[in-house]
């Protein structure tokens, strides 16, 4: 029985993050991504800190494959598995897991307010600093690298907007089914 209740468990949370990741493929302003949201999610819903980092890297991996090969695939020759900057976006979900581990241990307004401030600002540090990296679009020196910055201030509202609202829905809609459905409530001795 606990087992079943840990795996519907594991599947619901998996589900959410996986939805949320596909959300992407809705129109939608520049950068009001589920990134910040689905990473926290998952560092405060799974007690295996493990899955904290595969779901979302993976869900966010598998909506990348969909939007660059068919969405976006005019932009590109051939296969995408990995676009340019994808390694830094990837690593900006780690540290924002990482953050959520350390932080929403105890879910509440004043510990999701600072992780979503965290989020957004990891996710604009890691990733501008991948495109400085990892194109030829600003040199390679600190000047570079503050214009990159400076560039991508613009995108950075939207960054935080869309971390507010995934996470506020993806942690909202967990606690209601955990409310409605007790079976997805993990007891303290349980682990998934």
């Amino acid at each position: 029985m606990e087992i079943n209740k840990l795996n519907l468990r594991f599947c619901v949370i998996a589900a959410i993050i996986l939805i949320a990741a596909m959300s992407r493929l809705i129109p939608h302003l520049p950068n009001f991504a589920p990134i910040g949201g689905i990473s926290l999610f998952g560092a405060a819903y799974y007690s295996k800190y493990r899955w904290a980092f595969i779901v979302p890297v993976a869900s966010m991996w598998i909506s990348d494959l969909v939007l660059n090969n068919i969405v976006y695939s005019r932009f590109f020759d051939g296969f995408v598995w990995f676009y340019g900057g994808s390694l830094f976006t990837y690593g900006a979900f780690v540290l924002i897991s990482l953050w959520g581990i350390v932080v929403l241990k105890k879910i509440s307004i004043f510990n999701l307010t600072c992780s979503v401030l965290a989020a957004s600002l990891i996710f604009f540090l890691v990733s501008n600093f991948g495109v400085w990296l990892s194109s030829n679009i600003y040199p390679h020196n600190f000047s570079g690298l503050q214009a990159c910055y400076i560039a991508g201030i613009p995108f950075f509202r939207n960054t935080l907007l869309g971390d507010i609202f995934y996470t506020a829905a993806l942690f909202g809609i967990f606690e209601i089914l955990q409310y409605k459905f007790p079976a997805l409530r993990l007891q303290e001795n349980i682990e998934e």
